[in-house]
């Protein structure tokens, strides 16, 4: 009979994020993590008419807005957004914003 080398048990957290790395879905996974922090990043007055939707694979970031004037207003305020979002030190960062209009 062979004796078998017990492992120590690992943390879920580690296993999910050595998983995820294998895949390739670190990067999509972490730029996600912004939305659940929208709120602190982009401020109350902001988050108020926006609704972080989605990130797909090339860094944008899909937002719904309220109205076309807030659209047109956060449209001029990007630049300053992506530096805000991008605080979190992403090794994939948000490279653009695509703001649509809530239906």
């Amino acid at each position: 009979m062979t004796e078998r080398k017990k492992k120590k048990p690992e943390r879920v957290g580690n296993v999910v994020a050595d998983l995820l790395a294998q895949r390739g879905l670190r990067d999509r996974v972490e730029q996600a993590g912004i939305i659940p922090d929208w709120t602190r990043l982009v401020g109350e007055q902001i988050a108020a008419v926006t609704e972080p939707r989605s990130v797909s694979a090339n860094g944008t970031l899909f937002v719904d807005v309220t109205t076309n004037a807030w659209m047109n207003e956060l449209s001029l305020l990007e630049p300053e957004l992506l530096r805000s979002l991008n605080t979190k030190a992403l090794r994939a960062p948000i490279r653009r914003i695509r703001w649509q209009l809530r239906r």
